[in-house]
């Protein structure tokens, strides 16, 4: 079989990639709706591509990146600071997820494309993209904010919620319709969890004996091998292949070698996660999608509205102040992979096909409007809040008190009253306050010691260019 042709298309798809990728950098978009436009202009039904692509010919390149996506988020769960905040944690995250679910749930409804399409939608709209969030706290510098630990500890119970909600949707889109069968097979699903959890928390030092080896070709085979086997095992359970694949990450994250893990785990993600993002864009047709610009649009409006709601409320509860609540609002705007994995089970369960189009412009348009939103946060905080405005103000006044109090000083040491004529006339002019300077620097508030979970997101970052390895090797 000759494939020139096929990896001259793939090689010129990722130069494209690559190049729109870092005008994407320049205004702080990340790598998500790039990968899927580029899928987009090699679509067999947009035509603008010379070479005829279709989306068969990296299907099982893309379940890999599937696989790697959802491996590598049960990598990176954090279990101590789960375990050690549950509570704070769960109220949280349970109210930005309860508040975003429930009235997508409804949406879902009212689009009026079937109950399952209703569910699909719902959990489309109910959680943000962890691995979009995590970039942009890093790359805006925010990972020492004081709302940045309860961001991530939003991340963590999604993931959470995104275990239970795959498990429950693989049997609801198995097509069972009997009682019984259904709940033996929700049984299974949720036995299946419980003992990977159970194994995670419990069993690290168990698992850390599989991974003895130092040569990297075995290592990295062994956890790629162990993460494609969960990933089969999952869907032949009927808790789809993701979740499979997040629950084995979540054991191997809790061994010894995690740091290692990561460091040959990370590349596998983003090179086999590209192929999936790029195989979602080639399945997507730009002429569906007139039919769908309605819903997305009352979607897109939904989410912003909902997500500035729950980020004021989520901070309230953890006293923090409005423009905390902000920061929050807009980081956790993003829609990513979750929404992108639900559209490719419902087009494997035959649901309604204009839930395909629907995800994809959903996703690409949220995954542009947070970060444009999430860069320009302090902005919106200064004219929401007049924080700027108070800050000039309160400089100026206290740049005055200051003169005065120097004049004041100078008098009395020349032996003058402050109000004799000639007090302070041989004083240097002061020099004009910098309000503008003087006005940021009002406003930013003392740097926290960084929370554990947020060096743990600097850590994990691509943005780190040098990973801690384990002290062993």
């Amino acid at each position: 079989m000759h494939h020139g042709e096929e990896l001259l298309v793939v090689g010129i798809l990722f130069l494209i990639a690559y190049v729109l990728g870092r005008l994407g950098k320049i205004i702080g978009l990340p790598a998500i709706p790039i990968y899927m436009l580029v899928g987009l202009l090699a679509s067999p039904a947009t035509g603008w591509f010379p070479l005829d692509f279709a989306s068969e010919n990296v299907e099982l390149v893309a379940i890999f990146g599937l696989i790697l996506l959802l491996f590598n988020l049960g990598l990176e769960f954090d279990q101590d600071e789960f375990f050690g905040n549950a509570g704070k944690l769960l109220v949280s995250g349970g109210t930005y997820i309860l508040v975003n679910m429930g009235v997508g749930f409804a949406f879902g409804f009212l689009v009026g494309w079937g109950t399952r399409e209703a569910l699909i939608i719902a959990g489309m709209t109910a959680t943000s993209s962890s691995a979009i969030v995590t970039k942009l706290l890093i790359e805006l510098g925010r990972l020492a904010n004081r709302e940045t630990p309860m961001i991530l500890g939003v991340t963590v119970v999604e993931d959470i919620f995104i275990a239970i909600y795959l498990a429950i949707v693989g049997v609801v889109l198995s097509g069972q319709t009997e009682v019984w069968p259904v709940v033996l097979q929700l049984g299974v699903a949720f036995l299946f969890l419980v003992v990977m959890f159970t194994i995670a928390r419990w069993g690290g030092r168990v698992v850390s004996k599989l991974f003895r080896t130092k040569d990297d070709e075995l290592f990295t085979i062994l956890f790629f091998g162990l993460a494609v086997l969960f990933g089969g095992i999952g869907e032949l359970l009927g808790v789809t292949d993701a979740i499979g694949a997040f629950l084995i990450g979540l054991v191997l994250g809790a061994t010894k070698f995690r740091a290692r893990i990561e460091q040959f785990a990370l590349p596998l993600r983003d090179v086999f996660g590209a192929f999936f993002f790029l195989n979602f864009g080639l399945a997507l047709d730009v002429s569906t999608f007139g039919q769908v610009l309605v819903p997305v649009g009352i979607a897109v409006v939904m989410t912003i509205v909902l997500n500035i709601l729950a980020g004021q409320f989520v901070a309230w509860l953890n006293k923090l102040g409005p423009q905390a609540g902000i920061n929050t609002t807009v980081i956790l705007q993003n829609r990513g992979e979750f929404a992108l994995i639900l559209a490719t089970l419902s087009l494997s369960a035959g649901l309604d096909p204009r839930i395909v189009p629907f995800a994809g412009l959903y996703v690409l348009t949220m995954s542009i409007v947070g970060p444009v939103l999430a860069v320009n946060s302090e902005r919106i905080g200064a004219l929401v809040l007049g924080t700027k405005r108070k800050a000039r103000a309160s400089t100026v006044e206290r740049d005055r008190m200051r003169e005065e109090s120097i004049a004041l000083l100078d008098a009395v040491t020349a032996d003058q009253e402050p109000g004799d004529p000639g007090a302070g006339a041989d004083l240097p002019r002061a020099r004009p306050a910098v309000v503008e300077d003087d006005a940021d620097a009002a406003l930013d508030e003392p740097a926290e010691p960084l929370d554990p979970i947020a060096a743990q997101a600097a850590e994990q970052s691509d943005a780190v260019f040098e990973r801690q390895r384990d002290p062993e090797y």
